[in-house]
């Protein structure tokens, strides 16, 4: 069995990157301590979201989430907790039980689906001589492992940093020390504690200034896009919902698309044409959760302003999931910290993983995605959802419409005839506009429809004068 140090021992020497903190195939036991659904809704007023999802569904994305760091689990427990004990989290029978079943197992991790005070990581730790790790540090040392990119790894540490401070507690013989001082003035020094918090502030100081010169940078990157504009249209959804495949759908591109929680982190940025010729940034980010730690949305913020200033967000759901309803109330609560509301304007609601449905849950789906409570809605630009499946491509069409009819909204479409020898200005609708008709006289004279964007229309007007208003946005 792998000898590990604790999660929350400063590593001050020297303080860079967070290293793995878990160990590859360590005997792990998962224990799901969950409040009764009453206890639940008289701590939280959001426990309305954590309801909807079964206890059975909680314990296996927690498994799911030791998986992601190679650990073998080799056991996991659901338990129903009346209230949470100050000092353990759990009552004491509980610890005890759990005691016995770590030493029977030889337990070296014990992963709690749950946010552990340091004193509750500390006592459990006693009591049961094995490591304890909470959701939260379970999900760092995912990020940790998937940053692959230099803003996704300061953003990484900066979390974990954070968490390692709060939990500077435990009363470690080097953590009772005190550094002397110096001369007269010096009185008896600082605590190692002391210490060891100021050092990790310090690293902390100096990763916000980088990120802080990211964020410029980002900036400078949205003003050039300005510049030359295309919509931005960004996928967000639960954590394996399939946002990546539908990215690799939609753009032909090789974005990592794995069966795992959270096997994308980094954000990519594609161009890509719909079928009216109109050019997209599409945008992949990382997969949201249930619990997210408050640091890591913080963390994060930077690489989610593609999220926040999107013209449009396809909400990704693996409608096949149990609880998919569960799964999207949790990505309304991180869009709402993000200042996004759940049910803006701009965002179409994707239902992936069509191709895993039995026939009659499709149809059943189908009829609902097509209708929008109770009332049938034949045009494509509705707020009914859009069922599809990105591995197959069933309904991806439908999607790409929907996207255009969505970003016609506020753009204005012309009626524009052409003689049959202006190449030079078919050419400019084809690049600068979306060409939706085009019909041809025997003569050769061209009758086009066209769509163009609010910031291209000064252009467009300076080059057809004579275009005909047709309808949307003046």
């Amino acid at each position: 069995m792998s000898e590990m140090r604790p999660l929350d021992e400063p590593r001050l020497q020297p303080p860079g990157p967070p290293e793995i903190e878990v160990a590859a195939n360590t005997r792990t036991l998962v224990v799901g301590p969950y409040l009764t659904r009453s206890t639940a809704a008289q701590a939280s007023g959001a426990a309305e979201a954590q309801n909807l999802r079964s206890t059975t569904a909680r314990l296996d994305e927690a498994v799911g989430l030791a998986a992601a760091v190679d650990l073998a689990v080799v056991q996991a427990i659901p338990l129903n907790l009346p209230k949470i004990r100050p000092s353990t989290y759990l009552g004491k029978g509980r610890v005890e039980e759990i005691a016995g079943l770590i030493k029977a197992l030889e337990i070296g991790l014990v992963v709690m689906d749950c946010a552990l005070s340091p004193v509750q990581q500390r006592n459990l730790e006693k009591a049961w001589s094995a490591k304890v790790i909470d959701r939260t540090g379970l999900i760092l040392e995912i990020f940790g492992r998937r940053a692959s990119t230099r803003e996704g790894t300061l953003q990484v540490e900066h979390a974990h940093l954070a968490y390692q401070k709060s939990r500077l507690v435990r009363s470690w013989t080097h953590l009772e020390r005190q550094r002397g001082g110096f001369g007269f003035l010096g009185g008896p020094g600082e605590t190692q504690i002391e210490a060891d918090r100021r050092i990790i502030q310090e690293r902390m100081t100096r990763i916000e200034r980088d990120l802080d010169a990211v964020t410029r940078t980002r900036g400078l990157h949205r003003k050039s896009r300005a510049r030359v504009p295309y919509p931005i249209v960004a996928l967000v959804g639960y954590t394996n919902a399939g946002k990546s495949t539908l990215f690799n759908a939609l753009t032909e591109a090789q974005v990592v698309a794995q069966d795992m929680l959270f096997a994308t982190l980094d954000p990519t940025a594609r161009a890509t044409k719909l079928p009216h010729g109109e050019t997209v940034i599409l945008s992949d980010t990382v997969g949201f959760i249930s619990d997210l730690p408050t640091a890591l949305i913080a963390a994060f913020r930077a690489t989610l302003e593609d999220v926040i200033e999107a013209d449009i967000l396809l909400h990704v759901r693996d409608i096949s999931h149990a609880d998919t309803e569960a799964q999207a109330e949790d990505v309304g609560h991180v869009l709402d910290e993000l200042g996004i509301r759940s049910h803006a304007d701009r965002i179409i609601e994707v239902w992936n993983k069509a191709d895993v449905l039995d026939k009659a849950e499709r149809t059943r789906l189908l009829n609902l995605s097509s209708k929008g409570e109770g009332q049938t809605r034949n045009d494509h630009d509705s707020s009914a959802p859009v069922l599809v499946s990105a591995l197959t491509g069933e309904g991806l069409s439908a999607l790409t419409s929907r996207i255009e009819a969505r970003i016609a909204r506020s753009r204005s479409t012309f009626a524009v005839v052409l003689p049959p020898e202006d190449g030079a200005q078919l050419h400019w609708l084809y690049e600068n506009a979306e060409v939706l008709d085009r019909r041809e006289e025997v003569n050769g004279t061209l009758h086009l429809a066209v769509r163009v964007a609010p910031e291209k229309e000064p252009r467009f007007h300076n080059r057809f004068a004579g275009a005909r208003h047709l309808h949307g946005a003046r």
